[in-house]
């Protein structure tokens, strides 16, 4: 089938277009569908690679291979689970192998108790009001990465990935391959940990945290498509 043809059976491939759709046009070899798959999940990708590897260079480098790998591979994803949470699957796999080469990871044995059900904590998204932002919510964004960025191995993943990411206790626990009831615990303990930090600076406010847009979303896009051979 030609591309024209594929073009119009699926219209609308743009930020409206279902992810299933999407899937569908990006297996056909649609540049458009990948696109937009891009844009859609940047900041998502970005969140887990920068939560887990406390670099903004090197959370890129992971984002761009996860993003080549698969889409090298999109022939396999069956939809077994979401698109979005495939993806994090393979950028925090990505990020993990890279954090695993520089140490071993230590986990740590969790005791769950009624009490320590987690909580989550709102990251109330100050861009849709102030895309600028003002020098204080900037400095306050620092705050909140630096304390992120302290978390223990284990705690951090489940925090950016629960708290940051807004992902499900049972995704998480899918993603990272362990009990729900681990999630619980080690996001009760990092928000925690997380809290005391922000407490001892500002107090209890904490902001969207690891932007991914503008520019730096545009580089990552158009870096993806070009060495996919894409338009």
């Amino acid at each position: 089938m030609t591309d024209s043809h594929s073009h119009a059976r699926l219209p609308a491939l743009d930020e409206t277009a279902s992810d299933d759709a999407l899937v569908r046009a990006a297996q056909g070899g649609d540049g458009r569908a990948f696109r937009v798959i891009l844009t859609r999940y940047n900041r998502r990708l970005y969140r887990i690679a920068r939560g887990i590897l406390r670099n903004d260079a090197e959370a890129e480098d992971a984002m761009q291979e996860a993003y080549v790998n698969a889409f090298t591979h999109l022939a396999t994803f069956r939809g077994d689970a979401s698109l979005a949470t495939w993806l994090s699957r393979i950028v925090m796999n990505e990020a993990l192998g890279r954090l695993r080469s520089r140490r071993p990871m230590v986990d740590i044995a969790e005791v769950v108790t009624p009490e320590r059900e987690a909580e989550i904590v709102p990251f109330p998204n100050t861009a849709r009001t102030d895309p600028e932002r003002t020098v204080a919510q900037r400095e306050l964004l620092r705050l909140v990465e630096q304390a992120t960025d302290e978390l223990p191995d284990a705690y951090r993943t489940v925090f950016v990935t629960r708290v940051i990411e807004g992902m499900s206790v049972e995704d998480t626990a899918a993603l990272l391959g362990i009990r729900t009831e681990v999630v619980k615990t080690r996001l009760h303990r990092a928000r925690k940990l997380v809290r005391d930090h922000l407490d001892r600076e500002i107090g209890p406010v904490m902001l969207d945290a690891f932007p991914f847009a503008g520019k730096r979303c545009e580089r990552m896009t158009d870096n993806v498509m070009r060495r996919l051979g894409l338009p």
